[in-house]
């Protein structure tokens, strides 16, 4: 009785199945990128500052310009699967950011400000949403952002050694490109490379230092999972950022415990355990909070932690004194002699657009991840892929926390965010095809 159903093409209870799947199994591992995709990503690289009229704009806002609405069709479509939670307040997050424009500062004046924050949020979310839609588009991603780093690193080394930025002088001579005084940490140039600052480049490259180790990684030798994983975490650190080598250093340490205790389903919980006896314990013992102590030992200069922890109580004020709408484009409000940067993503939100938009955010980010994490019966390979999409995600949630995202980090951050919904509308036929080699 022939009780499977037909995937593309393959009966899996059929008598050729081990044949017809070995075919499907080759014609999958043949897929390439989606060309919107590797458009954008290489997009991120190219520091070119183009304006049109008053409008500042980069090669990557380019691609979003296009591709925005032919994403929102496939998705309302279907085509991107069916239309999830998160897919909603990401929206509604943009309609309020939207809001905030319009009620601090007038539709005519913020109209600019509205049109890049649509693009830039709901953008690249909705392209991985609509382009990375299985294992092969989530590995491909992931190898071409590991060989945009790779390529990085010799010039990123140069820039660091020298103070010479060579890849954005090569850049302007084609077009116009932003023009930074090189910062000194120890002696050291913090690299910037193509990006706007050297937090930027520390945060667009140590973000996917999970990914490479557990989707690259993935059946390959010891030596060659950690080759790649090194140069990811070294390319980051030659930004001299402590917010982005923190990133690095949680990635690394989430990966080691997944290694080690892999074999127990309750790893994770088990971390979790520990982290929050740690945490209560120090609460009731220390005169410190745990954050307070923990961020101590991740800050190359003492004075940055204080400076942050004054940026978050005065930030906190600003929210209070303005918790709905935040203060859209007005500057907020704080002791003359502080700089306007926040230092702190969700803070921003919070600050700039209000709770609700802060709010938002975060839910569009936990039901991503909460579902993700909770997915069941992925299997093995998915399985490590997933472990590789919450560790990257942890370490950029973090991370932000500390520094802010802006420009490149942010896009991306919001495209890796859409890139692992996928997970949540894989089937066991697919599984099956992907489990056949032993993965």
């Amino acid at each position: 009785m022939r009780t499977g159903k037909v995937v593309s093409g393959v009966n899996p209870s059929g008598p050729a199945t081990l044949r017809q799947q070995e075919i499907e199994f080759r014609r999958l591992k043949r897929k390439k990128l989606h060309l919107p995709v590797l458009l954008f990503l290489l997009a991120l690289v190219v520091p070119w500052v183009i304006f049109i009229a008053p409008l500042r704009m980069s090669l990557y806002r380019f691609v979003l310009l296009v591709t925005i609405l032919l994403c929102l069709g496939r998705w309302i479509a279907g085509k991107a699967g069916r239309i999830r939670f998160p897919d909603i307040s990401l929206l509604l997050f943009s309609f309020w950011c939207t809001l905030s424009y319009g009620v601090n500062n007038g539709v005519a004046v913020s109209v600019q400000s509205m049109g890049i924050e649509f693009l830039e949020t709901v953008g690249p979310y909705f392209l991985a949403r609509c382009y990375i839609r299985d294992a092969e588009d989530f590995h491909n991603a992931v190898l071409l952002l590991f060989r945009v780093v790779t390529f990085l690193l010799p010039f990123s080394i140069i820039e660091c050694v020298t103070g010479q930025n060579i890849l954005r002088e090569l850049f302007a001579v084609i077009l116009p490109t932003r023009s930074d005084l090189p910062a000194l940490r120890g002696g050291l140039t913090r690299v910037q490379s193509v990006f706007d600052h050297p937090i930027l480049f520390g945060v667009c490259t140590g973000s996917i230092v999970g990914l490479v180790h557990l989707v690259l990684g993935h059946n390959r030798s010891f030596f060659q999972r950690n080759l790649r994983t090194g140069i990811v975490a070294a390319t980051s650190a030659l930004s001299l950022s402590s917010g982005p080598i923190v990133g690095v250093v949680i990635q690394a340490f989430l990966l080691g415990w997944n290694a080690f205790l892999g074999e127990f389903k309750i790893r994770w919980k088990i971390l979790i355990g520990i982290l929050v006896s740690i945490t209560v314990a120090i609460e009731m013992v220390a005169n410190r909070s745990a954050i307070e102590i923990v961020t101590t030992f991740f800050v190359f200069d003492p004075a940055s932690y204080w400076f942050r922890r004054i940026i978050w109580e005065v930030g906190m004020q600003s929210v209070f004194n303005q918790p709905y709408l935040g203060v859209g484009k007005n500057d907020w409000e704080r002791p003359e002699w502080m700089p306007p940067s926040i230092d702190n993503f969700w803070l921003a939100q919070a600050v700039s657009h209000g709770l609700p938009a802060a709010f938002l955010l975060l839910l569009t980010f936990f039901s991503i991840f909460l579902a993700t994490g909770f997915k069941k019966r992925l299997g093995y390979k998915l399985s490590a892929y997933r472990a590789g999409f919450l560790i990257s995600m942890t370490g950029f949630f973090l991370v932000g926390w500390t520094v802010a995202f802006w420009d490149a980090a942010y896009v991306l951050f919001l495209f890796l965010m859409g890139s692992g919904v996928w997970m949540l509308d894989v089937e066991s036929k697919e599984k099956g095809i992907l489990q056949l080699k032993g993965v």
